[in-house]
């Protein structure tokens, strides 16, 4: 580890950092001094009851009775945090309100409906509108309020009121297949169902009518339809969404358990039905405020994080929001009319953080955009970037040809826990390749597959002590033992999250890709990342995708699946080039069996690449039950794997 420096922050924007400003008040009020990031990292997990407590009175979290202790049961899995606390999630969020109402809250960005601005009295009074209504719809605590709605201000208006009612939230991208969607809200049985009957994407009108009706008809739990008409009229027994945010009511959150849920959110759902993740409005408040440590956000910044409504970063950009930031959200094609258009929105807003999936930064770059050259971008202070481990040649990408002198902060986390493990410091250098640092809170290590602990080796992301965010339970899984066996089968009370990491000896890190898609040759276990890295690193090659197979009885086979750049042929040279790049980044040992030529590398609806499907698929398994099809960004592409599949089975 230890890449290359690429930027170190300046001791006056160091000290200015939310950072710098709550290890201040730790000092003031505890007494504590730390001699490095580490040494304050251990505090936090070692004495998380404090931590947590120093988290609550640094951000002035807002609750009618504050709780004895905050974690009641230090215990994975059966943890239990907040006990006798009273509070509420949309309060926590609205409360930047008082004496803002005139403060733009929101600047909205959509192909569909063009640009609109909202105020933070606008919003509160929207958000108290709409929980008057669901409540005389008959939605109670407790009842599921559901949404298939793009991201705009809409479904960030309908999850606030739902949560400020006690109501659990869950939301679906409108692009999902209707079969993902009922996979999903059949499992949670709602009330009332929230949603957008079409969309403007790439310049393109998509009609969801047909699709909707077919979801209702699936949802006999659905009392009552809220549509927000855009391509036909408001079908019979409808309710239009413009009807729900017209009332002047004044806005009265019911105070919640600290573990009340607040949303249902999901996994990928590649194979079998998406596990419902449950979150609490007491973790995922607390949480919030400590990531915003880590992406150094504060109520002056104008943020944007380029993210669908399917993704666990819908949900997450709020915690911007709820530091009385300005959020900007951007609804569109983000290469449409071309990869520039981000870039402008950026400068335009003047915004001073930008994240987006590590896949939106490599096409931007392989593209060929130059940020720095066509738009001014001097607002601009932060970058993010999730989904996928992003590249040491994008790293430089970043600082070379959009701005020299910002904080990049990759993170790494998942839908899982609503958050992150690794992350950013905005004090430290940045280093290309890698994440600067475990986040507070969050005791994250590198285990071996006997549970040793791993400094600078690759091993299995683990987390030892309870997080505020981990979910309360899966729905519907009352034994608790799917959600047992998806985290804690593997390490006694440990958290097993499915990557690989390496984390040195100050706490940087780099992952590796998924541990359950590993490459073992001849027991030289690596990251499918690392092959990736080295042959996209190749401007001929705009995609790839490689599993290792390994057959009972029979020598391990690593095909390596590639899209060619547009205009490149797909013959012998090319073969060469990725056959010697990855001789020369990676190793001899990882050169494929064979390179085959996609169009499209299969993806999930967040990006990720469906290397465990089509390896499963490869390995023989049934076509209709390794992937969920529906849960695909592009589900045409798995139809070639499948044929490479019977190819290969017959020879």
């Amino acid at each position: 580890m230890s890449g290359k420096v690429l930027w170190t922050p300046s001791e006056e924007r160091a000290d200015a950092s939310t950072m710098a400003q709550f290890e201040r008040y730790v000092k003031e009020t505890r007494g504590l001094t730390f001699d490095d990031y580490n040494a304050m990292w251990r505090w936090s997990v070692d004495d998380l009851e404090d931590f947590w407590n120093a988290i609550w009175d640094f951000f002035d979290v807002r609750a009618s009775v504050r709780p004895e202790k905050i974690l009641v049961k230090r215990q994975l899995p059966d943890m239990e945090w907040g006990t006798g606390g009273l509070l509420n999630y949309a309060e926590n969020i609205l409360k930047n309100a008082e004496g803002r109402e005139g403060d733009q809250a929101l600047i909205v960005q959509s192909e569909t409906f063009g640009r609109s601005e909202l105020t933070w009295g606008q919003l509160r009074s929207r958000v108290a509108s709409v929980a008057a209504r669901l409540r005389g719809m008959g939605v109670e605590q407790g009842d599921r309020v559901v949404a298939i709605l793009p991201n705009t201000e809409t479904a960030l208006i309908a999850c606030l009121a739902s949560a400020s009612i006690g109501a659990v939230w869950s939301l679906c991208a409108p692009d999902m297949g209707h079969v993902a969607i009922l996979d999903r809200f059949k499992q949670i049985a709602p009330k009332v169902l929230i949603a957008q009957d079409g969309y403007v994407h790439a310049g393109k009108t998509i009609d969801r009518r047909d699709v909707l009706a077919e979801i209702g008809a699936g949802l006999p739990s659905v009392a009552q339809f809220v549509t927000l008409p855009v391509v036909g009229g408001l079908p019979e027994g409808h309710v239009a969404w413009g009807d729900l945010v017209k009332d002047n009511v004044k806005f009265e959150p019911l105070q919640v358990p600290f573990e009340h849920p607040l949303w249902i959110v999901y996994s990928s759902g590649t194979t079998g039905n998406p596990k419902p993740i449950v979150h609490g409005h007491g973790g995922i408040i607390i949480e919030s405020c400590k990531q915003s440590l880590h992406i150094d956000i504060s109520s002056k910044d104008r943020y944007c994080w380029l993210t669908s409504s399917g993704w666990i970063m819908w949900n997450n950009q709020w915690v911007s929001l709820g530091q009385g930031a300005t959020v900007a959200i951007f609804d569109g094609a983000p290469n449409y009319p071309d990869f520039g258009v981000i870039w402008r929105f950026i400068a335009a807003e003047k915004l001073t953080y930008f994240g987006a999936g590590a896949a939106y930064f490599s096409s931007s770059m392989k593209a060929g955009v130059k940020p720095r050259e066509e738009v001014d971008l001097s607002a601009l202070l932060s970058l993010g970037s999730t989904g996928s481990p992003l590249s040491a040649d994008t790293y430089d990408w970043i600082y070379r040809d959009v701005k020299a002198d910002q904080w990049l902060a990759p993170i790494s986390g998942g839908t899982d826990l609503a958050g992150a493990f690794v992350g950013g410091h905005p004090g430290m250098p940045v280093r290309a390749g890698e994440m600067q640092c475990r986040l507070l809170g969050n005791a994250v290590r590198a285990y071996d597959p006997s549970g040793n602990e791993l400094t600078g080796e690759v091993g299995e992301l683990v987390c030892t002590e309870p997080l505020p965010s981990m979910p309360l339970y899966f729905w519907g899984d009352d034994d608790g033992s799917r959600l047992f066996d998806s985290y804690f089968a593997d390490y006694e009370g440990v958290w097993r999250h499915g990557d690989w990491i390496a984390i040195d000896e100050q706490g940087a890190s780099v992952i590796y890709g998924r541990s359950d898609a590993t490459i073992n040759r001849k027991g030289l276990r690596l990251g499918s990342a690392e092959i990736y890295q080295a042959v996209e690193g190749l401007e001929a090659v705009a995609d790839s995708l490689v599993v290792d197979l390994e057959f009972l009885g029979k020598e391990s086979f690593m095909p390596l699946f590639v899209v060619p750049a547009d205009g490149v042929a797909f013959d012998d040279r090319l073969k060469e080039q990725i056959t010697a790049v990855i001789r020369e980044q990676v190793s001899a040992r990882f050169v494929p069996n064979e390179i085959v030529e996609v169009a499209q590398i299969p993806r999930t609806l967040s990006g990720k690449k469906l290397e465990v499907p089509v390896k499963k698929l490869l390995l023989g398994g049934d076509p209709s039950k390794v992937v969920n099809r529906d849960s695909m960004a592009n589900p045409e592409s798995f139809d070639f794997f499948i044929a490479y599949a019977n190819a290969r089975a017959k020879t």
